[in-house]
């Protein structure tokens, strides 16, 4: 099965800090899977569900889940059972490593697939094992250390930047990009697909690899 488009996905602020935005919850509802990182899900506890009964009406008459399916994935499998990502929304799958598979399994008994990738993670078998899964379009919301590893790794096929007129100051609010070496970093540049005014903010999507959306 083929891999999935993957889209990185990131509302930000005129400074380059994250925050939220009804344009996220649509792209959400056009997504068959939503991968967010442990340490994310650990620091900020989020829910990642359609909020939209709109749209989640109109995912279940496309004959679609009423959520996409959320993923994540943790090395350490330090993830929380009572946190709210596994109580909220449709199927859940988690991503981990031979070492800590069954420790994984145990704490998320009945709450998500948990599914291992070798020895060390490895994100080419977590995208193969997606595509099985059927998973077209993975949107990817983050945090910092996820989009940083699929930007450097050549993996991400599209970004989406929704900017908000907003001043941040705060030197500590989380970033789209963690420091990371990308091997292309200096031979290519992005190509802008699309620039466009949606109410009062900004949507820029641009494909990393250059290549034409499918």
């Amino acid at each position: 099965m083929p891999r999935p488009y993957v889209l990185l996905s990131v509302a930000t602020t005129i400074t380059g800090h994250i925050e939220d935005s009804d344009q996220v919850d649509q792209i959400r509802a056009e997504s068959d899977a939503i991968l967010i990182g442990a340490e994310t899900i650990r620091r900020d506890n989020p829910q990642i569900s359609v909020k939209s009964e709109a749209r989640r009406a109109a995912r279940v008459t496309a004959g679609k889940p009423e959520h996409p399916l959320k993923v994540t994935l943790s090395a350490s499998g330090n993830l929380d059972p009572d946190l709210e990502f596994w109580h909220h929304g449709g199927k859940k799958v988690a991503y981990t490593t031979d070492a800590t598979v069954e420790k994984l399994r145990e704490r998320l008994t009945r709450l998500a697939e948990v599914v291992s990738t070798g020895w060390a993670f490895d994100w080419g078998k977590m995208l193969d094992d997606l595509g099985r899964h059927g998973v077209q379009r993975l949107l990817v919301e983050g945090g910092g250390t996820v989009h940083t590893q699929l930007v450097a790794q050549n993996l991400a096929d599209e970004l989406h930047f929704v900017i908000a007129p907003v001043i941040l100051g705060d030197a500590g609010a989380p970033r789209f990009l963690n420091p990371a070496v990308c091997p292309w970093e200096l031979t290519r540049r992005m190509r802008l697909a699309e620039t466009r005014q949606i109410g009062n903010v900004a949507l820029m999507r641009f494909l990393p690899k250059g290549s034409d959306e499918r």
